[in-house]
């Protein structure tokens, strides 16, 4: 099938740029292939697309303004380096895109950012006010403050989570490799392009065990990721070259470029992608056989099929869901708190105001608030 009829019309796209194609192997910033970069997304600007540039490159700009050989290894000295190279890799953006008569927009997110519900709003309502206005927003993660448990981890994943707070039709993420292989090309002579991906299965992701550049955290395994996150929302993924800029146009124009990963016909809605990838969860319910085969088939969690929790948490929180084997199936808003819940847990709904004496609802996760993973 022709690229154009897989992707459709586009409108928003977001694009990711690793440190892998903006940075030299010196790890400072290629500013000539930057400026071919800047140069492919205000030409999109100006045919009317709508355009979030992703960016990494923070530490490795920072390492060669630094005179740094070496990735930094601890977070603290990350995080100092990090922002040494966000002045710089802003500054240069604002130039080059000034060039073009194009403004920009900073935007630095963490974890955080995309967990708490009103500020994944907020960062919604911002991103699509400066996409209306024709501004460029430029996004990467706040590593000179982020911590562990509010970090997003690398930037396949934080543009699949963009490209979900903008309900972007196409994500294109440029590496410095072609697209994905059905096996590692720099040990394998024969290894194949894969032009076209249904679905991200355990055999594409086995494909995957490929190691990133030493400048950057992510290989070929988070571009998988991010494309099993994109296109539950109903966003195309394109993993393409960076070495070639200008395969940016031809990839909007329909060209047959990287490999293709296609949205799903039935996309998630919007609150249960944000509760599937954007939240951290505090605390686990494990549920039986019989609960799974609920939810399986759209039903709410009720206690009777809960058989022990995990963790202190209030009413309101989010919680995964665990099976009989420990696996993580679900996420969702719990409508009880962990102390409720253990008193309730294998009692039937119509039992719960005796038991505590109120009762909030029937359901511990209403489906409604409740997202399959």
């Amino acid at each position: 099938m022709e690229r154009k009829k897989l992707l459709g019309a586009l409108k928003k796209i977001v694009i990711k740029v690793g440190t892998s194609t903006l940075a030299k192997e010196d790890g400072s910033l290629n500013i000539e292939k930057i400026n071919r970069i800047v140069k492919e997304i205000s030409i999109l600007n100006n045919n009317g697309y709508e355009v979030v540039l992703v960016t990494s490159g923070a530490v490795g700009a920072g390492m060669g303004t630094l005179s740094m050989s070496e990735r930094p290894k601890t977070l603290t000295e990350k995080q100092a380096v990090a922002a040494v190279g966000q002045v710089a890799l802003t500054h240069l953006y604002q130039d080059l895109f000034s060039e073009y008569n194009k403004i920009i927009a900073q935007l630095l997110l963490t974890k955080a950012d995309f967990s708490d519900r009103k500020r994944y709003l907020n960062a919604r309502n911002v991103s699509l006010n400066l996409l209306k206005k024709g501004i460029i927003p430029v996004v990467n993660e706040n590593d000179a403050v982020v911590a562990d448990e509010i970090k997003v981890g690398d930037n396949d994943t934080l543009s699949a989570l963009v490209a979900g707070l903008i309900d972007a039709d196409l994500l294109i993420i440029l590496s410095d490799i072609d697209g994905l292989y059905d096996k590692n090309p720099q040990k394998n002579k024969d290894a194949k392009l894969i032009r076209l991906v249904g679905k991200v299965d355990e055999d594409i992701k086995k494909m995957a065990g490929m190691e990133g550049s030493k400048f950057g955290t992510g290989g070929m395994y988070t571009k998988i990721i991010a494309a099993e996150m994109a296109t539950k929302i109903g966003t195309n993924l394109i993993i393409a070259s960076g070495e070639e800029p200008e395969n940016i146009g031809k990839i909007v124009n329909y060209e047959m470029i990287g490999t293709l990963f296609v949205r799903k016909d039935k996309k998630i809605k919007s609150k249960k992608y944000w509760l599937a990838y954007g939240t951290n969860k505090s605390g686990n319910i494990y549920i039986d056989n019989g609960a799974e085969k609920a939810l399986k088939n759209g039903n709410s969690l009720l206690p009777v099929g809960i058989k022990k929790i995990e963790g202190k948490f209030d009413k309101g929180t989010i919680v995964q869901i665990l099976n009989s084997e420990e696996t993580i199936i679900a996420k969702g808003i719990s409508n009880y708190s962990s102390d409720e819940i253990n008193s309730i847990r294998g009692y039937k709904s119509d039992e719960i105001e005796n038991i505590l004496g109120y009762k909030y609802d029937d359901d511990v996760v209403h489906i409604d608030n409740l997202t399959i993973l």
